[in-house]
């Protein structure tokens, strides 16, 4: 696989949408740093190579060209001179030339295309770890707001049950209540009513009592001589 195929995804790479997908943003944007900056150096090294070759291609096509107007030029100066056959010996060399050049120029179209592209890739991965090295912290810090989120809200949860369970007890306590307050008024039905003839009989009943005590007292003392 080229290098152009190896590093086109740097290219279309969205380092916002990679980390939004990211179940821990946090740990994600460390590894994309060291990711990045490992690639970073071998698109530097290749980048470099690229670029070498372009060089290289232009300065091919560019001599070749400069030796096409060469002929020319020597066949100009040959038709004046009236040497025609010179004149064509010139003109063969600088159709051949022409016909290589085509090709040099092809190949040095393509190298700078791909110098471009490896630049592209450069660049574009120079400013990725630069704006990930400034929001690390940042995100860091989001990451730790969050879990101290969840960990509050997993607390509000225990905080509700146990209010759930303190109202379930006070509803019990409450239904404790009704059915002793029914027991007591059931109890109460089923006592019998009071005969109030019958507790005045004992009234009277008592008062008997008293006065037999009394005349047995007067008998006492009348014989003691009281």
């Amino acid at each position: 696989m080229g290098i152009l195929d190896r590093f086109a995804t740097i290219v279309k790479a969205n380092i916002n949408e990679l980390l939004d997908k990211a179940e821990d943003p946090a740990k994600m944007v460390d590894q994309y740093l060291v990711d990045l900056t490992e690639s970073l150096a071998d698109v530097k090294r290749e980048t470099a190579g690229v670029m070498a070759e372009e060089a290289r291609t232009k300065r091919a096509a560019d001599a070749n060209a400069k030796e096409v107007s060469r002929m020319e030029d020597l066949a100009k100066k040959a038709l004046k001179a009236g040497n025609e056959d010179d004149a064509r010996v010139f003109l063969a060399k600088k159709q051949k030339l022409e016909a290589a050049g085509a090709e040099l120029q092809k190949a040095a179209d393509a190298a700078k295309a791909n110098a471009d592209k490896m630049r592209q890739m450069h660049d574009k991965l120079v400013s990725d770890i630069e704006d990930l090295k400034g929001r690390r912290e940042t995100i860091k810090a989001k990451m730790a707001v969050a879990k101290t989120q969840e960990k509050v809200a997993g607390y509000t949860s225990g905080s509700d049950k146990a209010e759930s369970a303190i109202e379930a007890f006070n509803r019990m306590e409450e239904k404790a209540d009704r059915m002793l307050d029914t027991a007591d008024a059931i109890a109460e039905l089923n006592t019998e009513p009071v005969d109030d003839a019958e507790a005045l009989a004992q009234k009277y009943a008592g008062a008997t009592d008293d006065a037999a005590v009394d005349d047995e007292l007067a008998r006492l003392k009348a014989e003691m001589g009281l």
